[in-house]
């Protein structure tokens, strides 16, 4: 759903120690007394790397699958419904449900029990009429926050015990986790779409109509791509034996991804204990949610640019692959074209998290705001043709650029801004950024592409300046502050 800053993920696989913690650093082993941890080194080694295989084999499925459906199910923009359905749900899951259902069910048994959503919206591609679709994504919007959040409980959990038992840094180890799982999790880009390239890359009947069409039939394609123009268009075309071989192949990774998790994942007992207001579905945090909005404005800002964050993913999975990649190359590139996207979003959002602690978050968002203009104009404007198969992976990959920034950058600037208050200002990062995923995918089978382009070009602008107004505004608090802090040798 969204890209994390990773660290190193490399483990230190020094030799088993006892599953206590240590005794009192002064040396007084009964000063306090011993917090049982319940796994050994290996056991919490052996854990994170059953949870990183479960989610990419899960996300090998559903990633793959989502760049998918405005292509493969154009009919009535069912595609593109579902895909909306699953984030407005995630908008409603994320307010309520993930501190309910990990209380009762634990981390462990959340996983693969809101995997079940994501098998299931894969089983209803298989009969994809938009009821049914939009009732799976609805399914798989409100397991989606509960599965991430105690995924990340989870996670969390084991680097505090590892940390104790090898005496390290608490964030160090949890970042190394992190850097491991979504390592792993980044490669489901690559294998999801190898599958669904080498599915469909066999020559079907028509191959000789898509690849003979004259120039005034490719007129269709890019920035004055209409949904209507889909309905007679070769390119989109695939024998429903293909279709359900693919639905076929991701079915069975999400059912992997469960059977992984259930068999192989151990439970655990937070150290933390759960309330028992946890236990109740409580509107607490969507209050939480928009009193930070109306209070913050810092926040209020921010909106356009975190509803961007949304626009741009759902622009380049929704619209790019099927109004310049299936449109003009056929549906067997789509594959190929956005393993080039992720292998580069991947690369480039770990060097970045690294990168913005020496130049900062103004050349970083600058960049962006180049790139991704840059592109959205570039797309107006270009007319794709099939000698220029190279021009659509470098466009996917400066987009990923320019995602990796989108992603790692806004995350770590909510998480400056707003430390006193990082709960609700999360929620209203989601909450956002799920609303410009609703509204694209909305709005996918009503408007031409070149209209959707002048959405995301306006919300580029407006969002990035009022990030720039807020740079603005936390300089001028910064030395506001300075200002009046009186030195202690005047005291």
């Amino acid at each position: 759903m969204e890209k994390n800053d990773v660290d190193n993920p490399a483990f230190d696989m020094a030799p088993e120690m006892p599953s206590k913690s240590p005794p009192d650093m002064n040396g007084d082993a009964t000063s306090a007394p011993y917090r049982e941890i319940p796994m050994t080194k290996r056991q919490i080694l052996k854990n994170v790397l059953v949870l990183s295989f479960g989610f990419m084999f899960l996300f090998t499925a559903y990633q793959s699958m989502a760049n998918l459906q405005t292509s493969l199910n154009k009919e009535d923009g069912v595609g593109a419904w579902s895909l909306s359905a699953i984030y407005a749900a995630l908008i409603v899951s994320c307010m309520f449900l993930p501190k309910f259902i990990i209380a009762r069910l634990g981390c462990k048994w959340t996983v693969p029990l809101c995997m079940i959503g994501y098998a299931a919206y894969m089983g209803a591609n298989f009969y994809a009429v938009i009821w049914l679709m939009t009732i799976a994504g609805v399914i798989l919007g409100f397991g989606a926050a509960p599965m991430w959040s105690a995924k990340c409980t989870y996670l969390t959990q084991l680097g505090v015990w590892y940390a104790k038992m090898t005496k390290q840094s608490e964030d160090a180890i949890i970042n190394r986790f992190f850097g491991f799982f979504f390592m792993m999790f980044q490669t489901s880009q690559i294998w999801g779409n190898l599958i669904s390239s080498s599915v469909f890359s066999s020559k079907p009947d028509n191959y000789s109509d898509i690849i003979n069409r004259s120039a005034e039939e490719l007129d269709i394609c890019g920035a004055d791509f209409c949904p209507d123009f889909a309905i007679n268009n070769p390119s989109f075309d695939q024998p429903q034996e293909k279709v359900y071989i693919v639905c076929g192949i991701y079915l069975g990774c999400a059912i992997m991804a469960m059977i992984i998790v259930s068999v192989f994942l151990d439970p655990i007992t937070l150290d933390q204990e759960t309330s028992a207001e946890d236990r109740r579905l409580s509107p607490k945090l969507l209050i939480a949610t928009f009193k930070h909005l109306i209070s913050s404005p810092a926040q209020i800002l921010l909106i356009p640019l975190t509803a961007y964050s949304g626009v741009e993913q759902a622009f380049v999975g929704g619209d790019y692959t099927k109004s310049y990649i299936s449109c003009t190359l056929g549906i067997w590139n789509i594959g190929y074209v956005m393993i080039c996207y992720g292998v580069v979003d991947a690369i480039c959002s770990f060097a970045f998290g690294r990168l913005v602690q020496y130049v900062g978050h103004i050349p970083f968002f600058i960049l962006a705001t180049l790139v991704h203009g840059g592109l959205q104009i570039a797309l107006l404007l270009w007319a794709p043709d099939q000698d220029q198969v190279v021009i659509f992976y470098v466009i996917a990959a400066l987009w990923g650029m320019g995602d990796a920034v989108i992603q790692t950058q806004i995350n770590a600037l909510y998480g400056s801004l707003f430390t006193e208050n990082t709960e609700a200002a999360f929620a209203n990062y989601r909450l956002w950024e799920s609303v410009g995923f609703v509204m694209t995918y909305a709005y996918n089978d009503q408007l031409c592409t070149h209209t959707k382009l002048y959405v995301c070009l306006a919300f580029l602008g407006t969002g990035m300046l009022g990030y720039a107004i807020v740079e603005i505004m936390e300089r001028q608090k910064k030395s506001h502050a300075a200002d009046i802090t009186v030195p202690q040798n005047k005291i």
